[in-house]
């Protein structure tokens, strides 16, 4: 049974739910948590320093936990060293959680352009700052990372990166096997991650991209080498997948694994529902909130256009259970229901600050207002 260290905590089996804007918030890593029994990584969504450190109302809301969550794990977005230091020495100080990790792998221009997410290992002294203020702030909690290749394939940075993170007192680096301009198109370059594995012997490495089953992270670990495996798109829809995991990694295989009838699902997206609507204290909001999730849940099943755009725009619990019985619950797991979900495009062109590209050490162009005002994305 393979099982990964994270500082004190011990991750088994070794996987790690990803962190995703406006999904993996508190009820959905309940679910997760509930169908894999407790057992691996579940991490917050995206929290940006800048909104931590003033206590944005919104911000102090994602940063709860629920009493059953163990280890409570955070991750931050920052790109100034200092707002960085202030934000972790206040989740040590005040015990908001037991694990750190620092995002930089988030492509989306409105990061990039103001030099965070995957656009910052390029300047390598900045991320050395940032990582040695991390890590002095936090004390015992373990503080991990998360980066992608590079910016693009004329400018890598996984492996600098890596090293960095050694150098300065990094628990774990998880690597995303795409450039920040592939986004999320093309093939996850699983061959970089058993590059990074061999750059960094000292701690562990997790790898993250097209992990759509258990399969398929149980061939990533054979093949790469790696510690452990970070899911992100692949469990949208399919919290359940979690379970599958543990099965998989306990050594069960199929026999273990989901293949819930439509009824089940209908059942979990209820539940989904609801949960959003108790976390937000509102059951509207909470079924508003939990339509962008009814795609990836239905995907494979015959559900017809109509009725799914019905159930797209359903209003409450007792709306979305009324749509949802009207369709035929008792058709088994569909054969076209794996593979990729979520986001598949590839942008090429990475919006970047003026002159980002000019010198890799130069790390002027960047200041505490360029932190993100709010959090989850």
């Amino acid at each position: 049974m393979s099982q990964l260290a994270i500082g004190p905590h011990t991750v088994q089996p070794p996987v790690v739910l990803a962190p995703m804007a406006g999904i993996t918030n508190a009820p959905f890593r309940t679910l997760c948590r509930e169908f894999s029994g407790g057992r691996g990584l579940f991490v917050s969504e995206m929290i940006t320093t800048r909104a931590l450190v003033e206590r944005n109302e919104k911000t102090m809301q994602l940063v709860h936990f629920d009493a059953s969550e163990k280890p409570r794990s955070i991750q931050l977005y920052g790109v100034d060293p200092a707002t960085v230091g202030k934000a972790v020495r206040m989740i040590a100080e005040e015990d908001l959680a037991d694990h750190i990790d620092l995002n930089f792998g988030c492509p989306v221009p409105k990061v990039t352009r103001k030099g965070g997410g995957s656009a910052l290992p390029y300047k390598r002294n900045l991320l050395r700052s940032i990582l040695r203020e991390a890590v002095a702030g936090a004390g015992d909690l373990p503080v991990t990372m998360k980066m992608r290749k590079g910016i693009d394939d004329d400018h890598l940075t996984y492996l600098d990166a890596g090293r960095i993170a050694v150098e300065e007192g990094v628990t774990a680096v998880a690597l995303h096997g795409r450039t920040a301009a592939q986004h999320y198109a093309g093939t996850a370059d699983w061959d970089a991650i058993a590059r990074l594995k061999d750059a960094v012997p000292e701690i562990p490495v997790l790898g993250n991209g097209d992990i759509w089953s258990a399969e398929d992270a149980v061939r990533m670990m054979r093949r790469t080498g790696c510690d452990g495996v970070v899911v992100g798109r692949g469990c949208l829809g399919r919290p359940w997948l979690f379970g599958d995991l543990v099965a998989a990694f306990d050594g069960r295989g199929e026999s273990g694994y989901a293949r819930p009838t439509l009824r089940e699902v209908a059942d979990v997206m209820v539940r989904h529902a609801g949960l959003l609507g108790e976390w937000l204290g509102d059951e509207a909001r909470g079924v508003i909130d939990f339509r962008k999730h009814v795609a990836w849940y239905t995907k494979g099943f015959s559900v017809g256009s109509q009725l799914r755009q019905r159930l797209s725009v359903a209003a409450s619990l007792a709306e979305l259970r009324e749509l949802l019985d009207q369709l035929d619950l008792e058709q088994p797991w569909p054969a076209g229901a794996d593979g990729p979900r979520g986001r598949t495009h590839g942008r090429n062109r990475v919006v970047l600050p003026d002159g980002w590209l000019k010198d890799p050490y130069d790390c002027a162009s960047v200041t505490a207002d360029a932190e993100l005002e709010t959090s989850g994305g």
